[in-house]
């Protein structure tokens, strides 16, 4: 109760993404800060037995085999991070540029689609960021921000220090969750709008940067709310962000001032007719069109059902969702290991390239009537339609 009471005393101003849960909590993390009134969203008759859902037992047979089979897994492979987020890198950027210069609407049309995917599979990259051991991958932290972060408006900072919070054992599913809202027992129309208005992401980034940043340097009253509210990738809007501390200030600062100078650059190279147009919305438009996958994605990410109670490990576990092979699609909507959604939620320290074999490993495994087999879904469609009915408090 304790979300769905802070929700409606506030009004619920929806922040948007990523992710992400990239980006969703960007899991992707691309969750922007423009603020939404609506109100009297949560719904007043939600089943009883959701609301017993923190209430599960821990599953400690389950536990135990996931420490278990994991054990040689959370070692991070270098050479992986670094070729497969390049690769996303050259593909993504090579196909915006077609995009942007090819005369035919339908290679344009193909061009972009390619860049969406690749430029999501890149940005997911910061859900990885905010888990590993930076001296495991060295480098790569750096690197990610100047070729992604910075040029997507998504500066690594923006999720470091938020996502883990998401994860941490008393957090998750309250309040205190910055990525957690009880979407399931909204009102049905919260949905659509959740996703839709996702697509104004790249205009409150540019406004995040290119205006907010600078200002809040010069107008000391700005910076509080420029920090608290517009600094996170989050979807609770209850959540306030602290100031960062040492070593994680001194990243804010630099990746903030980087993304400033960039969006700062766009204007005006746009303005003076340097940049042309075209090139201007269409590179919006990609990253308007990722957020809004990612959006998609967040929604699927959990089922949404806890109202604000502490949740056991098994309950959040079962709150969240794996969408494992054969199922082929999630490869593109859910990259970088977020179709093991579920499975990070038990063992968030295994680099995203162990997660199949760890699911692999732990079906193997466990009984066949272990909680860890009521996490696994078909695909996207079942799940969103499981959270509309909820949402009209037709499902059963």
């Amino acid at each position: 109760m304790l979300v769905k009471q802070n929700l409606l005393r506030r009004g619920m101003p929806l922040l948007l993404p990523r992710s992400s849960h990239y980006l969703s909590a960007m899991d992707y993390p691309m969750n922007s800060s423009i603020a939404l009134d609506l109100r009297d969203v949560a719904a007043a008759d939600a089943p009883v037995a959701r609301a017993a859902a923190g209430r599960i037992a821990d599953d400690k047979a389950m536990l135990r085999a996931a420490a278990e089979i994991a054990r040689d897994l959370h070692k991070a492979r270098p050479v992986i991070y670094w070729a497969d987020t390049l690769a996303s890198v050259v593909i993504g950027y090579g196909a915006l540029a077609l995009a942007i210069t090819l005369a035919s609407p339908g290679l344009v049309l193909i061009a972009a689609l390619v860049s969406v995917l690749a430029l999501y599979r890149a940005g997911s990259f910061i859900h990885e960021i905010t888990h590993m051991k930076h001296s495991n991958v060295p480098g790569y932290r750096l690197g990610w921000n100047v070729l992604v972060g910075v040029p997507l408006m998504v500066p690594s900072f923006m999720y470091e220090g938020v996502h883990n919070l998401h994860h941490a054992r008393t957090r998750y599913g309250t309040v205190e969750d910055p990525e957690y809202l009880p979407l399931a027992l909204m009102k049905p129309w919260s949905l659509p709008l959740f996703v839709l208005i996702a697509a104004l992401a790249p205009i409150g980034l540019l406004i995040r940067y290119a205006v907010l940043a600078p200002l809040s340097l010069v107008v000391p009253a700005l910076r509080k709310p420029v920090v608290e509210r517009y600094s996170g990738l989050v979807i609770n809007p209850a959540f306030r962000r602290r100031p960062a501390e040492g070593a994680a200030r001194t990243q804010w600062l630099w990746q903030e001032a980087a993304t400033s100078v960039w969006a700062i650059g766009l204007i005006a190279l746009t303005a003076t007719g340097i940049l042309p147009l075209r090139a201007f919305v269409t590179y919006l438009g990609v990253i308007g069109v990722i957020t809004v996958i990612n959006q998609v994605r967040t929604l699927v990410a959990h089922l949404w059902e806890n109202e604000g109670e502490a949740m056991t490990v098994t309950a959040q576990y079962l709150d969240s969702v794996n969408v494992p092979p054969p199922a082929l699609l999630p490869v593109l909507w859910a990259p970088v290991g977020l179709r093991y959604h579920a499975l990070h939620h038990l063992l968030p320290s295994v680099p995203y390239h162990n997660l199949a074999q760890a699911h692999r490993r732990l079906t193997a495994l466990v009984e066949r009537d272990s909680p860890y087999h009521k996490a696994s879904y078909a695909g996207l469609p079942g799940l969103v339609t499981q959270l509309a009915k909820s949402t009209m408090g037709t499902r059963r």
